[in-house]
């Protein structure tokens, strides 16, 4: 979606690099070897389908076009049967790919973070996002089970993430397109901005939350477990010296305050 911005970085801002440091992951649930052995077959509403084995704890064996190649993943158990799932591609080093799979109500949320060449994302985040439903394959999937949707249901809060002893930030989810946010304690400390952001409910409790940055070439993808206020996630971003990395980070969610607003006056 396109939006009338600068993008021009100020003198004193920090580059990825600077902030998605080992330390933002410090409060990160840590990745199981609990798929080992499991062969995950996905069928997403586009018609498309994903093919993985998974060998061990970081290496995939990935099924494209009737050949296989291995690549590297983690996976996080986020809430009970729910994993976030993260896979990145030496055959497509712009891309990473994160499914949030159900293995017992057999729905999934796949969130694709691209990084876009330059000069082809004119008034947009240079990283951009794709996301899409699906169903896990040999899964009975109940119509009673919850599809992900998007949701306005964040919409109004403001919280505090705290990363690691040396990462906090406060974030308010402004509309059903933007986010706020500012360091607290950090290297962006004083810092802030309004960036691009999507929203999904996968469940009850449960919420993906993306963002795509302006000045800094980098987009997120966040599960949020707010029965136990923790958020499990990463970004892929553009270093300073070109690099494009796959970083994880984590933290322990506190709600602050929610704004309600009139019918008549609701944020978009």
């Amino acid at each position: 979606m396109s939006a009338s911005v600068t993008t021009q970085k100020p003198a004193d801002w920090k580059n990825y690099e600077d902030f998605a440091t080992s330390d933002i992951a410090t409060n990160r649930l840590p990745s199981t070897d609990a798929l080992a052995g499991k062969h995950v077959l996905i069928t997403l509403k586009n018609g498309s389908k994903l093919d993985f084995f998974c060998a061990k704890k970081h290496a995939l064996t990935w099924t494209e076009v009737g050949s296989a190649s291995e690549q590297w993943y983690e996976a996080i158990l986020v809430a009970p049967d729910v994993y976030f799932v993260d896979v990145t591609f030496t055959i497509r080093p712009k891309e990473a790919l994160t499914l949030i799979v159900n293995f017992k109500t057999g729905r999934v949320l796949s969130i694709r973070s691209i990084v876009r060449d330059e000069g082809a994302y004119q008034g947009e985040p240079r990283v951009a996002q794709e996301f899409i439903t699906g169903t896990l394959d040999g899964v009975n999937i109940s119509p009673a089970s919850f599809e992900p949707a998007i949701t306005r249901d964040l919409i109004g809060l403001r919280e505090v993430s705290t990363y690691g002893p040396g990462h906090t930030y406060e974030h308010i989810y402004l509309n059903a397109e933007r986010y706020c946010w500012q360091c607290l304690v950090g290297v962006q400390r004083g810092q802030g901005d309004v960036d691009m952001a999507s929203y999904y409910k996968f469940d009850d409790g449960l919420y993906i939350f993306t963002f795509r940055e302006f000045i800094i070439p980098v987009a997120s993808v966040f599960f949020f477990n707010f029965a136990d206020l923790r958020s499990t996630g990463k970004f892929l971003g553009v270093t300073s010296e070109g690099a494009i990395e796959n970083r994880p980070a984590g933290a322990f969610i506190e709600k602050v305050s929610m704004t309600y607003y009139r019918r008549d006056a609701e944020p978009l």
